[in-house]
């Protein structure tokens, strides 16, 4: 099996998520079986509260999710009983454990990427799963050079420049604010869903 792992609040989920996943799913070179979404119950990097619930958020991760059989939400990353965050390497560490014969990789934005060295054991992070990186407007790829990656960790980042889709959460939540439905940003049950339980208003 190859997995990616693709994290983030997903408060919403919206098509910009769907097209990276999609990109990675399609792309030859990782040959993935499984995209697993897992909202996260709190990052460590976004300490403050999200706009909506984490069942909230799972819900319409799994909506957004039976657009693509390939695509499942999972509940890896959800809220910890302690309180802490939600560190990536530990994730990916319990993949690594629960299914020791498959591949991982992870499955990030560039921006994310770039601001690695910030993230929890970056070292073990690179050396637990593969890295798909995603490019972003505003942040250029040969920006990795600054990272200082050894030549193997380097061997473990793919780039997939193939998604141009750029969508802000924050701008949609404005826009779902003032009653804008966002039909050109949500799948429309996950439109449906902030709809009927009134989310974001």
């Amino acid at each position: 099996m190859r997995i990616a792992l693709f994290g983030g609040t997903f408060d919403p989920p919206h098509l910009g998520h769907l097209a990276i996943a999609t990109a990675a799913a399609d792309a030859d070179a990782f040959q993935l079986d499984s995209v697993l979404f897992a909202p996260a119950g709190r990052q460590p990097l976004k300490l403050n509260d999200t706009p909506s619930s984490f069942a909230d958020r799972l819900a319409m991760t799994t909506l957004a999710c039976a657009e693509d059989e390939r695509f499942h939400a999972s509940t890896i990353d959800a809220p910890r009983h302690d309180g802490l965050p939600n560190y990536t390497a530990d994730t990916l560490a319990e993949l690594a454990q629960t299914m020791p014969a498959t591949v991982l990789y992870n499955l990030v934005g560039a921006d994310s990427f770039l601001s690695l060295p910030h993230w929890r054991d970056p070292a073990r992070l690179l050396a637990l799963a593969e890295w798909i990186v995603v490019s972003r407007p505003g942040f250029s790829l040969d920006d990795l050079s600054a990272l200082a990656l050894t030549p193997a960790q380097r061997a473990r980042v793919h780039l997939l420049e193939t998604v141009h889709e750029e969508v802000s959460a924050t701008l949609l939540r404005e826009r779902l604010r003032t009653g804008d439905p966002c039909a050109d940003l949500l799948p429309a049950t996950v439109a449906g869903y902030i709809k009927a339980h009134r989310l974001y208003l």
